[in-house]
């Protein structure tokens, strides 16, 4: 199935905010709604194979996000911001399945990306489907059911919180899909609610599950970049607040722009390269 769609899959399945996409071959497999599905990029857009869910498909990719609109409001926002949209003009905010984000990034607690999908692997494999290769992230009463054994996915500390949240979802005293209706504020407050989760855990899941734009989510390498670029420092809700008032419309675009601006440096300078992008 072709797919006509301004993206670029590297930055936007590369960049750290979903964890379950793999890239063989020049192309990526993930997992979505129980599908295997392969993404390979062309021009103007990408092949999928393993599903005939087009809408699914568009809807994961934030298809009606005007990308040009987007960047041309980040590029006034300053020079530094202005060449990053230029120097990755397809990358996207995903859209992911709120039970599944919300699981997701309270293991991403304290952990570094490849940890992170290390972990959710693991929960796949013991609590999930096989699907051929890959395994469904588990639903709640698959994890609250003790169909499986936590102790095999060496989660640490996260492990009771984990099995907290599942209970929780599977009892109906959390329901992921009641917050998609919220607004900002309202929805990062229920979710700080949750055993485990925190502010900046709040907005990663407020931004990539309930696409709310106006998230900021700080890590260690967002707060070294905002000092460092924009000398802006303080603690999560200082740094925060001033990538809200700083990006206008689009701080979650603007986050995962320097984020994804981050890594190739990284990468460049592992390969003896010294120039950011």
């Amino acid at each position: 199935m072709r797919i006509e769609l301004s993206v670029d899959l590297n930055a936007t399945l590369g960049c750290g905010q979903a964890h379950r996409w793999l890239k063989k071959d020049g192309r990526w497999e993930g997992v979505l709604e129980d599908k295997i599905v392969t993404l390979e990029q062309r021009k103007n857009g990408f092949e999928c194979e393993g599903t005939s869910d087009k809408e699914m498909i568009l809807s994961y990719f934030r298809a009606e996000d005007d990308l040009d609109e987007i960047y041309d409001d980040l590029s006034k926002t300053d020079p530094h911001m202005a060449r990053l949209t230029g120097a990755c003009p397809g990358l996207r905010i995903l859209r992911q399945d709120p039970w599944e984000c919300t699981a997701t990034y309270l293991l991403a607690v304290n952990a570094n990306v490849k940890r992170i999908g290390s972990m959710v692997e693991s929960v796949c494999r013991e609590f999930g489907r096989d699907l051929g290769g890959r395994f469904s992230f588990p639903r709640p009463e698959e994890i609250d059911g003790g169909c499986g054994d936590i102790c095999r996915c060496r989660l640490g500390y996260r492990e009771g919180r984990f099995l907290k949240l599942a209970g929780s979802v599977r009892s109906g005293d959390h329901d992921p899909l009641s917050l998609t209706g919220l607004d900002y504020r309202s929805c990062r407050k229920k979710l700080m609610g949750i055993e485990g989760i925190g502010p900046k855990v709040a907005d990663c899941i407020s931004l990539f599950a309930y696409g709310h734009m106006e998230a900021f989510p700080v890590d260690a390498r967002i707060s070294r970049l905002m000092k460092d670029i924009y000398g802006v420092s303080g603690n999560y809700s200082e740094v925060a607040d001033e990538g809200r008032r700083r990006f206008g419309k689009y701080p979650g675009y603007a986050q995962e722009l320097l984020y994804h601006s981050a890594i190739i440096f990284t990468s460049q300078a592992q390969d003896g390269g010294l120039h950011p992008v």
